[in-house]
């Protein structure tokens, strides 16, 4: 194995170790990947269409994506440098390249997947109307802009973006209610701003059927 390695290419040693490492990490990457699904926690951004927050967000640089990328493409690299000839040593890079960017094109189209497979009719917006959170990230007043709050709902522990109506900031670990979702994010007020507009209607209710 030693003398394998020596007679490498500084090319070929190039690939090797990059493969080596790469494919390690990708290895403890999918096993955090599965224990996290059968085990752990999902967190969730956005309303009714559920805009997943999987490795913030399944774009197609991401952790996962460039680490297959490195992974498939420096084996294949290595592959390429042992069967072209010393002329051709070049073409490694290209193979190499080309070999990383489909996986990298592959390893996205799974995370979607999965993704959906753990959304798909498994949170539903309307059922938590009406429910506690707690504020994660202050939320600016008049819908000036967005804030974050944590709830466990349906099973599970949630985030999602907010806005509020109140004319004072919503601010961090305050207790809030969810009267809405609209934008793509949740629309909370205070407790006690809720307590007092129910209030308020039950006392219209009274002086109407005076």
């Amino acid at each position: 194995m030693k003398e394998w390695f020596i007679n490498l290419s500084v090319m070929e040693q190039i690939f090797f170790w990059l493969g080596i490492v790469s494919t390690l990490f990708l290895i403890v990457q999918i096993v955090l990947m599965c224990l996290s699904s059968f085990g752990g926690d999902v967190d969730i951004d956005g309303d009714g269409d559920i805009d997943v927050d999987a490795d913030s967000g399944v774009s197609i640089f991401t952790v996962k994506s460039i680490t297959a990328f490195f992974a498939v493409g420096s084996w294949a690299g290595l592959l390429t440098c042992a069967v072209a000839s010393e002329k051709l040593q070049w073409l490694a890079i290209i193979v190499a390249l080309i070999s990383g960017a489909a996986a990298m094109s592959v390893m996205v189209i799974l995370l979607r997947a999965i993704v959906k497979l753990q959304c798909n009719g498994a949170f539903e917006i309307e059922k938590i109307i009406g429910q506690q959170a707690t504020v994660y990230v202050s939320v600016p007043p008049s819908r000036s802009g967005r804030g974050k709050i944590t709830l466990t709902a349906q099973g599970r522990f949630m985030e999602l973006d907010a806005v509020t109506d109140c004319e004072s900031r919503l601010a961090v670990d305050e207790v809030v209610e969810i009267v809405s979702s609209e934008s793509e994010c949740t629309v909370v007020k205070r407790i006690e701003i809720a307590a007092k507009s129910e209030q308020s209607e039950e006392e219209n209710k009274v002086e109407n059927k005076e």
